[in-house]
């Protein structure tokens, strides 16, 4: 079972929930149960900071996501800090960027460039059997 944790820090005007370890379908009510804690504050703005958390599938993401839904309606607001690339990603796969504040752009990895001086459209990520499968970023 994956190791999750957090820490809620209120301030007059917002609180901080600072979620550390790794989240997946075992710690979703751990992560709702958290931010149903950080809303009862009644603060006018939650901030989650995900700087320190691996998302392992979308269950908590998914949480995060109705939690920021309710708080919108209730004319309040969740912006999330700290996520991850591969946190974002996730997000982007899971179609939930629309329902989620994240702050600040995402990290572009370097890019590569070929022996020719360009930059290739796909790295290839395996090769087996002499087939190569290529990833898209």
């Amino acid at each position: 079972m994956p190791l999750l944790n957090a820490t809620l820090v209120p301030a007059p005007d917002q609180v901080v929930v600072r979620l550390t370890g790794d989240a997946d379908l075992s710690t979703a009510p751990f992560v709702a149960d958290v931010l149903t804690q950080a809303g009862s504050l009644g603060t006018r703005q939650v901030v989650v900071d995900l700087g320190s958390a691996r998302f392992w599938d979308c269950s908590g993401l998914h949480a995060l996501a109705r939690f920021t839904r309710e708080l919108t309606v209730a004319g309040r607001a969740c912006r999330i800090v700290g996520a991850q690339r591969e946190t974002r990603r996730l997000i982007g796969m899971a179609n939930l960027a629309g329902d989620l504040q994240l702050d600040g752009l995402p990290t572009a990895p370097a890019r590569r460039v070929t022996s020719t001086g360009r930059t290739p459209l796909r790295e290839p990520v395996a090769v087996a059997d002499g087939l190569v499968a290529a990833g898209h970023r």
